[in-house]
């Protein structure tokens, strides 16, 4: 069977990809600049000149107008489950994308050049503080899933789930801590990668090993 190449989006699906990143966008520079809870939705729709149901059609909450990665975290994760190589263990797949998205800068490996920012923003808002708990929540959640329907070789995959999301959340925030004090990003990063490591190493010897 020959493997095809995924289809491109259609023009549609590219220009509402779009308007959700434009809006998204526009959202974090008011929430930045003023403060999440002093920034209303008809003040983002207006700046992003689109109305406020435009808005909620595709961010149902305010929040996930700031914390509009929660999705993207959740597919991610549980992809780097689902697609594993043969033979690899779950929390080897998680410690191989948390270093790639580490080496990439991404946004969701909690290091980079304007990220200590971003997350006072998140520290000033009971709001967001609340939204980012029900994403972990979420995400473990679905984790939990992916263990259980590829990995029937896991003793459990709800604490397996639980305890590798414990340990991302971890790192990251020892990792945002810094960044906020001022410290280099990259020396950040590089320690980064090392409590990482560590953390899911630990977690590998400590959980209990496969079903043979």
């Amino acid at each position: 069977m020959t493997n095809r190449p995924p289809a491109e989006p259609s023009l549609r699906e590219r220009k509402k990809r779009e308007t959700r990143q434009r809006i998204s966008d526009v959202a974090s520079g008011l929430f930045q600049r003023r403060g999440f809870d002093q920034v209303t939705v008809a003040e983002v729709a207006r700046a992003a000149d689109v109305s406020t149901m435009t808005v909620f059609n595709y961010f149902p909450r305010k929040e996930d107008l700031f914390l509009d990665r929660i999705p993207e975290a959740v597919e991610t994760f549980t992809a780097a489950v689902r697609g594993r190589a043969p033979g690899e263990r779950p929390l080897a797949a998680l410690l191989r994308l948390g270093l790639d998205l580490l080496e990439r800068r991404h946004p969701l490996s909690g290091v980079g050049e304007n990220f200590g920012h971003f997350c006072q923003v998140v520290l000033d808002s009971p709001a967001l503080r609340a939204r980012g708990r029900e994403g972990l929540e979420e995400l473990e959640a679905a984790l939990a899933g992916a263990l259980a329907a590829t990995a029937p070789e896991e003793p459990d995959p709800r604490l397996t789930a639980a305890l590798a999301v414990a340990a991302y959340r971890t790192v990251c925030a020892a990792s945002v801590r810094r960044l906020m004090a001022g410290e280099p990003v990259d020396e950040v990063a590089e320690g980064h990668r090392l409590r990482l490591t560590a953390a899911f190493e630990t977690l590998d010897r400590a959980l209990p090993p496969p079903a043979p």
